[in-house]
């Protein structure tokens, strides 16, 4: 009996077991408001709106883990989307793998800027990330301007690559729930990520020096190699985003994704991440953000407006950090481990 307490008491703690069942709750609970919203094709919405935050919240997390704050990703996702996007219209190339390809590199460029500072000059992530997202945009916008880019004007593959379906079934009410294409980089994305945190040395590397910058250096560890890898990767996948949403709206807004940063690091700090570094997994982060999506679609569907979104946003963040906070200060006291201040 003993242990069975001390099995429950363990899985109660465990951020992933409490946020499943935040989210189970939540759903049945918008359900019985509105029983809609437990269609087939609803479920399919949730995933398809929440791809392009799932492969923005990999990176941002990884960021975390390694003890900093990046706020620049989706800066470098519209510029990597809206830029390939005009070169495809200039040159006339239609094809979604030279898309993704193209996007992917301008990513890994404007990443490795980040590194490159954040390293050389020893400063904070956040302070750097903050400067060259203003950068990124002005950059974009020099070069390519900020011309709106409706459905008409989009290269057909990025198009199809939007609409076509990967999966779908037809529901008794004669409509079709579909998941297209565009889910299937997600999948990779959220897996790449996983293997490469999980089974790997840099992985390891990642959390050691998000644990302790100055140990992860004593012990030999190559700071500016994964540093150099962190902001490139993180580069890389802000730039499929901009496909992967660029094929959802199957139109661009060259500044619609700047000022969403707030979502996506809640989602991933809701996921269990650590503000401080040294901590966060893949599976916390795809909960929180299938939280912060379900809340963002479903607030009409329970008689609210959108505008208490961003209320419910801010009080998650805080709660969870302060939750964070009280279980770190309590392991501390418990394992007799003290801080001055």
């Amino acid at each position: 009996m003993k242990r069975k307490t001390s099995e429950l008491a363990y899985l109660l703690k465990r951020q992933e077991i409490v946020l499943f069942g935040i989210l189970a709750a939540y759903m049945v609970f918008v359900g019985l408001v509105n029983p809609a919203f437990f269609r087939l094709d609803s479920m399919f919405a949730i995933i398809r709106n929440s791809a392009g935050m799932m492969i923005l919240a990999m990176g941002a997390m990884i960021v975390l883990a390694s003890g900093g704050i990046d706020v620049s990703f989706t800066a470098i996702a519209i510029f990597g989307g809206y830029a390939t996007v005009r070169i495809m219209i200039w040159t006339g190339i239609d094809n979604i793998l030279l898309a993704f390809a193209m996007s992917g590199a301008i990513g890994i460029l404007l990443g490795a800027v980040n590194a490159f500072f954040i390293h050389r000059f020893k400063l904070q992530t956040l302070i750097v990330t903050l400067g060259t997202q203003t950068i990124f945009v002005g950059l974009m916008t020099l070069v390519f301007g900020t011309a709106f880019i409706p459905v008409g004007q989009m290269p057909s593959s990025i198009v199809w690559f939007g609409t076509e379906s990967v999966f779908s079934v037809l529901l008794s009410t004669g409509r079709t729930a579909r998941l297209t294409w565009f889910v299937v980089p997600v999948v990779l994305i959220v897996v790449m990520t996983w293997f490469i945190l999980n089974r790997t040395l840099l992985g390891r590397s990642i959390y050691a020096m998000g644990s302790s910058t100055h140990a992860a250096e004593r012990i030999g560890l190559p700071l500016w190699k994964i540093r150099t890898f962190i902001y490139c990767y993180v580069g890389m996948l802000s730039g499929f985003m901009g496909i992967v949403y660029t094929a959802h709206v199957r139109s661009l807004n060259p500044i619609s994704l700047v000022g969403q940063e707030l979502f996506v690091i809640t989602a991933v700090v809701l996921g269990g991440a650590k503000l401080t570094g040294g901590v966060g997994t893949v599976s916390g982060t795809v909960l929180g953000v299938l939280i912060v999506s379900v809340l963002q679609m479903t607030l009409v569907l329970i008689g609210l407006s959108a505008s208490w979104m961003r209320l419910f946003i801010g009080t998650i963040l805080l709660v969870s950090v302060a939750t964070m906070a009280i279980r770190s200060k309590r392991a501390n006291e418990q394992n007799l481990v003290f801080t001055v201040e």
